[in-house]
This record gives C-alpha cells, structure tokens and sequence, in this order.
C-alpha cells in the first residue's frame, strides 16, 4: 500500500518538502536507476542514534537492569524485525522509493529495508531537529518493546542468550568445540564455549545440543553472577 510523504512526513515531525527526508525513504536500488542519492549514510548514522537513544531509556527509566540484562533489552529491541516492525507502524515501506526489480519482488515490505529505513528517518530527524527530539521519536517508536522485553530479559534459552549478549556487546557470535568421552552406550559429551579470544566455559550433557547449553548458561553465569 502507497503512502503519501505528506502523511509519513507528519507522523516524523518533519517537513514533506525536507530533502533529508526523502533521501531516507530512497533505496539504493532506486537510488542506481535514477542517479540519487540513497539512505546508505543516514542508515548508517541513524544507527547509532537509535543504539545510543534506547540505552539511554533504558539506563533512566528501568533501574533494575544491570548491565548485562540491559545489553539483552537493548539487543531484543535493536535488531531488524523490532526495527521493521516500527517501521509498519509509521507507514515507511508505503513511502519507500525502490528499483523496478524490488517492486517485482514487492520487496518494499522486506524487514531489512524498511529496518534500515527506520534508521535513516532517525538520522533525518537527529540533522534536522537535534538528538534531544530523535531520541524522544525513537522512545516513543519502541517504548513498548522495551518494556516487553525489560519484563523478562533472560527469558530465552542459554545459548540465545549469551549469544544477543555477545553480539550486542560486539564480542561477536559464541563459538561451541564438543568432545564425546565414554563408552559407545554411555557417552557424555563435553561443550566449550568461547567469546570473543577467551574461552568462556564448558559444559556437559547427554546430547552435544545438551552440552552446549549448559556450557552457555555456566559462561552467562560466570560473568554476570560472579
């Protein structure tokens, strides 16, 4: 569905007529067609708006996370389906200027397009009216998941965990190396977890899929329970 720039550029607070604003509704597909500019950069920008404005609602409005349960919130919020899903609600994909090859495909609807989109308007609103209202817009864009997912943070298996922990603290993706030791009918399989250059800690069970979470959730708990 089509949506008017004059509507989604009032539901942003800024002018229709705002270049920023049309450069972060502009694709690069559409962007190669048509010799323009695409919203690469102000996505790019926008990023860090949107990680530095959700840490900072929830450092001053949920006390009660620590910083590892806050890194989770942040990381369940900040991601491409939390991003994609703002974006639905603001009406972006319907603004969304794209090649003719995305349209076929009706790829204006793609989660990572309209998740970069909501990126790049942030990052129009943050250069045209400062960070004070960006951050306001991204609040009350994602207020709700955050909320949600401040009720239970941990609420996920080990190995989900530690590994949105790991990625949104840029130590990259956990790493498993799994040993089987015993008898053919009686083996017991032993998980190292790694993060990062350090080796976090092991685990063991009765399957590798076993073992690999009880050496997640004994690294969770060596860091944040420690």
């Amino acid at each position: 569905m089509v949506t008017s720039l004059d509507s989604v550029a009032e539901r942003l607070g800024l002018a229709s007529a705002s270049p920023r604003l049309l450069t972060a509704l502009t694709h690069s597909s559409f962007a190669a067609e048509h010799e323009v500019e695409s919203n690469e950069r102000l996505e790019f920008l926008g990023d860090a708006v949107v990680d530095l404005a959700i840490a900072d609602l929830i450092v001053t409005h949920y006390p009660e996370l620590d910083e590892g349960s806050g890194s989770l919130v942040r990381s369940r919020v900040v991601n491409e389906a939390a991003l994609a899903q703002a974006a639905q609600r603001l009406g972006l994909g319907g603004a969304l200027r794209v090649g003719r090859g995305v349209i076929k495909e009706n790829g204006a609807q793609r989660p990572s397009l309209l998740a970069d989109a909501f990126e790049a308007v942030v990052a129009a609103i943050y250069l045209e009216r400062g960070f004070d209202v960006a951050r306001d817009f991204v609040h009350a864009s994602l207020a709700e998941d955050v909320e949600r997912a401040s009720k239970a943070p941990g609420d996920v298996d080990p190995k989900t965990l530690l590994r949105q922990w790991a990625e949104a603290t840029d130590r990259g993706t956990p790493t498993y190396e799994v040993r089987a030791e015993g008898l053919p009918h009686d083996v017991t399989f032993i998980a190292t977890v790694s993060v990062g250059d350090a080796i976090a800690a092991s685990g063991e069970g009765r399957s590798k899929k076993s073992a690999e979470s009880d050496a997640a959730r004994a690294a969770w708990r060596a860091h944040f329970d420690a």
